[in-house]
């Protein structure tokens, strides 16, 4: 079973930058984890619902990201390490938020959801 873990999350002044981690782990401590999925982020603002930041397209060719963070919001990988990433710069107080990663198999499309790691952005 496929486990997500974030990290880097914190609080950090307006302007500033964060780049967050999600790990993908097997139980099984097999390798290869990450590249039978797309990776999704997301997040929830205090007393929000969920919303996506960003979605890589099913080919890996391309990410899609809402529209209100194209221009700060940047989502990689690394397949090598199982890990993907959510660079944010320029932050702002509306930024503050619990971010989560989110995994859809390849093959079947089940989902999977980290834990969530908070940023908090003071103003």
């Amino acid at each position: 079973q496929v486990h997500l873990v974030e990290s880097g999350g914190g609080l950090v002044q307006s302007g500033g930058s964060l780049r967050l981690s999600c790990a993908a782990f097997e139980l099984s401590m097999s390798h290869d984890v990450m590249r039978r999925y797309v990776m999704s982020w997301y997040r929830q603002a205090p007393g929000k619902e969920r919303e996506l930041v960003a979605t890589e397209t099913a080919d890996g060719d391309s990410t899609n990201y809402a529209d209100s963070m194209k221009a700060r919001f940047t989502l990689s990988r690394d397949d090598a390490k199982d890990t993907a990433y959510l660079q944010i710069n320029n932050l702002k107080p509306e930024d503050t938020a619990v971010y989560y990663c989110n995994a859809r198999f390849r093959y079947n499309n089940n989902t999977l959801w980290g834990e969530g790691t908070p940023v908090t952005v003071s103003s």
